[in-house]
């Protein structure tokens, strides 16, 4: 405020509240509002509709890297600026082509954690499995102990018909499992490496040759899959800390696709990435299914979860308490299993 009293016409802010709780937030619009209102010209950069619906004069659309549309915010409907910004209708986002679902690719049988009770399920080469749930229900949980970073108490995973052995993430890597985990940028990415670091983190073996890197190999590998992800980085070399979010997480999923997994166990995949991203993040994952990847989808977003997945798996109380097929999921009867299990809980 000190700076803007000392003669600032122009004020640009780019994604300002994604690190903030919604008071600080809500402090925020009330800064800007009331600087607008003593003239003070603002540039808002923001992925989350309801902000710009809420403070924005006009919107501009931009889409790779081109002014797409600049209207009046109350002329253009969240449908229409998703639109915009994806080049495409909404309805299509999650238009997939059809599958051919293969054999057991991944299979728990009673897994129990200190966070997991009994939980039996499996998943098919080229299916898409959602894992649905309240908060605290379990899903990520899930996630951590099939990775083998949570410690199994009683169970099993099986992958491909052979029961593997779970002492840490290495064995579950070593078996063909993959997973890009909810916090990316602190339980996936190194931020100060390079993009070619992050990418070949887990093929030393196809980047080294008794103990010395390889680094024409490193820099090959890196360069097939940030092409096959359209990962937009200036180079390979290029820190993940410059990237957007949602190139970040492409790196995530590169790094995975460098060592050709049969599972891959996806938590949050679009949180924190704007729409545009969000489409082609989908897009990479029906081409992972088309692929004959099996693939684990954990998402809070009951429409994503709902549109991209085969089957839906609903969690309470750390085990699977429904499942809800592709033709049948709505919104509402997620949250119902979900919302029942929990009152069951609580009235017991």
């Amino acid at each position: 405020m000190r700076t803007l009293r000392a003669g600032v016409r122009l004020l640009a802010l780019d994604e300002p509240t994604s690190s903030l709780s919604d008071d600080e937030a809500q402090l925020l619009f009330s800064v800007v509002r009331q600087l607008r209102n003593e003239g003070v010209a603002l540039v808002y950069i923001s992925h989350r509709m309801p902000e710009i619906r809420a403070l924005a004069d006009r919107v501009a659309i931009l889409r790779d890297g081109r002014l797409v549309a600049c209207s009046p915010v109350g002329e253009l409907s969240e449908t229409d600026i998703v639109h915009l910004m994806v080049g495409r209708p909404v309805s299509t986002l999650f238009d997939r082509p059809p599958a051919s679902i293969g054999k057991v690719a991944l299979e728990t049988r009673s897994l129990t954690t200190a966070r997991v009770r009994d939980v039996s399920m499996s998943i098919r080469a080229g299916e898409v499995v959602g894992l649905g749930g309240l908060m605290g229900a379990g899903r990520s949980e899930l996630a951590l102990a099939i990775f083998g970073q949570d410690r199994l108490t009683a169970g099993s995973v099986i992958v491909e018909g052979a029961e593997i052995r779970l002492r840490s993430p290495a064995d579950a890597i070593a078996a063909g499992i993959g997973l890009a985990p909810e916090e990316r940028k602190s339980q996936a990415l190194l931020l100060m490496r390079s993009v070619a670091e992050n990418v070949t983190l887990c093929v030393p073996d196809r980047i080294s040759r008794f103990g010395f890197l390889r680094r024409a190999a490193a820099l090959l590998v890196a360069s097939e899959q940030v092409e096959r992800m359209r990962v937009k980085t200036s180079s390979l070399d290029e820190l993940v800390s410059n990237l957007s979010g949602g190139n970040q997480q492409k790196v995530v999923l590169a790094r995975w696709l460098a060592r050709a997994p049969r599972v891959l166990i996806l938590d949050e995949p679009t949180r924190g990435i704007d729409v545009g991203a969000k489409a082609e993040i989908y897009r990479l994952i029906a081409q992972l299914a088309a692929n004959g990847i099996a693939i684990l989808v954990i998402s809070s977003e009951l429409p994503e979860l709902i549109g991209l997945s085969d089957r839906i798996l609903v969690m309470a109380a750390g085990r699977i308490v429904g499942e809800v097929p592709r033709a049948e999921a709505t919104e509402q009867r997620v949250l119902n299993l979900a919302m029942r299990e929990n009152l069951s809980q609580e009235a017991a």
